[in-house]
């Protein structure tokens, strides 16, 4: 008796389905729903390297160290435009960085969504007009914005987003984004 409740549920079920005339055909037959055209993901620019010693063009050194609680020992820069910016505690290790994009809408979005991912960082709209994420863990923040064809991402050994967001919305100032 059971297997005849389940023979026959599975058959009112294809009768319904068939009869529906939708989708459901073509996935129970094995073929895929038309998907909607995307666009493919823009190609972004390799990270960053640190290949000068320098101070930072848009960022001073003892404001990193005011916002985000460790004496800076030294400052590189990369030979981007303009360069990102690393700050090194006095041990070396690096505290903070700054990577400034200007360029391409979709890479600059691409670069927000590679370092704090839609799927999983905190949206942010700050400061206004900017769209991104933020996250933090054990090991430090990310904050990620982009705006047009602009794109400024901070990361810290800090797990306060905050000192993050701090920086970036200083670093759009001093760059007049």
């Amino acid at each position: 008796m059971r297997t005849s409740q389940v023979v026959i549920s599975f058959a009112v079920a294809a009768f319904v389905a068939g009869c529906s005339g939708g989708q459901a055909d073509d996935a129970a037959a094995g073929e895929s729903a038309p998907s909607s055209p995307s666009s493919p993901s823009p190609a972004l620019p390799p990270e960053p390297r640190p290949e000068n010693e320098a101070p930072c063009p848009y960022l001073d050194s003892e404001r990193v160290a005011q916002v985000n609680g460790q004496r800076v020992g030294s400052v590189s820069t990369s030979s981007d435009d303009p360069p990102a910016c690393f700050f090194l505690r006095p041990d070396g290790e690096t505290q903070l960085t700054v990577r400034v994009y200007t360029g391409e809408p979709d890479v600059a979005r691409g670069l927000v969504d590679a370092a704090a991912p839609v799927a999983t960082s905190n949206p942010t709209s700050q400061p206004t007009g900017w769209e991104g994420g933020y996250e933090s863990d054990d090991d430090g923040a990310v904050y990620a914005v982009a705006q047009d064809g602009d794109a400024v991402v901070i990361t810290t050994n800090q797990p306060q987003s905050v000192k993050a967001r701090t920086v970036a919305t200083e670093v759009i100032s001093a760059l007049g984004f």
